[in-house]
């Protein structure tokens, strides 16, 4: 089985073409940077963290989501699977490459995340008023509500 999961943020914005013919269809090429936390040898520091720099195609409606809505930095879990191939370059030297196919991608984080904001995009609910409510912090239950409704019947 070949699938991978990678969760990681866009090094720079996605490089998107169009193949030529009777269908034109996007390709949209990104680099993911994913975290890779590891031990360092000897300096005592075990919170060591690098990153890996991983190459992602994302055919189609994917080229074209990646085109209109992926810009750097944004953090993203794409899942898809590991090609390898070679080509002979202008030297005549033979290059290998490794990327991931894209099947689905999808945003990691909020706009408001993205964007700086702390929260991650939540919001707590407001409370009731205070008149609302019994001294002992329960809700008072409305006149003609039947006791068949409530979940803790």
């Amino acid at each position: 089985m070949n699938k991978v999961i990678l969760m990681g943020r866009l090094t720079r914005d996605p490089e998107v073409r169009y193949s030529q013919g009777e269908r034109a269809m996007a390709i949209a090429r990104y680099t993911l940077a994913v975290d890779r936390r590891g031990r360092r040898g000897g300096n005592g520091d075990d919170s060591a963290q690098t990153a890996d720099f991983i190459p992602c195609v994302a055919f189609d409606r994917a080229g074209e989501f990646a085109e209109k809505y992926f810009h750097q930095g944004t953090k993203l879990v794409v899942t898809g699977r590991i090609q390898t191939g070679s080509y002979t370059n202008r030297d005549g030297q033979k290059v290998y490459t490794t990327e991931v196919i894209v099947e689905d991608q999808e945003f990691a984080e909020s706009k408001n995340a993205a964007s700086g904001n702390s929260d991650g995009g939540y919001r707590p609910a407001e409370r009731p008023a205070p008149s609302s409510a019994i001294g002992d912090g329960f809700m008072n239950i409305p006149d003609g509500v039947e006791d068949e409704g409530l979940p803790f019947n």
